[in-house]
């Protein structure tokens, strides 16, 4: 059955998001942005013409629904292929697999996620509850609801920032494009639009979420890297003390039954591989956090458009 030529912009966005039904929900929403961003053009350059006869224009240069989604969903899968990493040599054991996260850029771009996370989350939190606050508290007065307009706005700009940080540092496909506004429609109905759009309150979700998120991950990488780098270092530590070369002026004067209470020689050995298994392990942690909080902004800050 042939699809219908669309004769208005609306049609041509639904014709596309039906053809796109299959595809990432990020890529949708770039896909509807782009397409409505070039018919507005396309119609703004043919003042004289109806917005049927501009459509059809358009079908012919800029491309069908179906065709469009068929050119995006090619891309996408050009871009996927030249970002992906290079294959890993799979190990076989265990050991190998463990150890094969030390060659993962993901699992410390992740780690790095987790130590910005404390700072954005605080951001995150502290808007929302003051612009939440200021709009309810101020909604019975006109300026009040303009507050409120300009709160959800900034939202989105900032649901779009954090898409940005965590495709580049997760590797999650988000929106590199904000969500279509159907400019089209009158002023009201797009404000509207925006109370009424599941993102919005699924994104002021994401953002309270983010603060005890962002201490546990905080936490977490901190406390991490700090045991593992001093289970490492602190053999060498102590063999440096014994043999003069490092001074530890509180070791002198720590004594238990006359004896200094540092760890025999022969401990320094396991407390080194201690930590170098901790390091490891908190990468292991760090790349299983970054699939997690992926996941969770695709299904609050993208997904809960459909």
């Amino acid at each position: 059955m042939t699809t219908p030529i669309p004769r208005t912009i609306e049609e041509y966005l639904e014709q596309l998001r039906a053809a796109l039904r299959r595809a990432d929900p990020a890529l949708i929403q770039d896909a509807l942005y782009d397409a409505e961003e070039h018919l507005r053009g396309e119609i703004h350059e043919n003042p004289g013409k109806s917005e049927a006869e501009v459509l059809a224009k358009v079908a012919s240069s800029y491309g069908a629904p179906d065709e469009v989604a068929e050119i995006y969903v090619d891309k996408e899968a050009q871009v996927e292929q030249a970002l992906r990493p290079a294959p890993r040599v799979p190990r076989r054991t265990a050991l190998g697999r463990f150890f094969a996260v030390g060659s993962d850029p993901r699992a410390y771009a992740a780690l790095f996620y987790m130590l910005l996370s404390l700072g954005t989350g605080i951001v995150y939190f502290t808007l929302t509850v003051v612009g939440v606050s200021l709009s309810l508290g101020l909604a019975i007065l006109v300026f009040g609801i303009l507050i409120a307009i300009v709160f959800l706005g900034t939202v989105r700009v900032l649901a779009l920032v954090e898409g940005r940080i965590v495709e580049v540092m997760l590797g999650e496909r988000m929106p590199r494009r904000p969500i279509y506004a159907q400019s089209g429609q009158p002023l009201r109905a797009r404000i509207r639009e925006m109370f009424t759009d599941p993102r919005t309150w699924s994104t002021l979700l994401y953002f309270v979420l983010m603060l005890p998120l962002g201490i546990t991950y905080f936490t977490l990488a901190v406390t991490g890297t700090a045991v593992s780098l001093a289970c490492i270092l602190a053999p060498l530590a102590h063999i440096g003390w014994m043999l003069g070369v490092v001074r530890i002026d509180w070791a002198t004067d720590i004594h238990f039954n006359d004896g200094l209470l540092l760890p025999p020689v022969i401990a320094d050995p396991l407390v080194f591989l201690f930590g170098i298994g901790c390091l490891f392990g908190l990468l292991h942690l760090a790349r299983g956090i970054g699939r997690f909080q992926g996941g969770l902004a695709k299904a609050l800050l993208v997904k809960s458009a459909g």
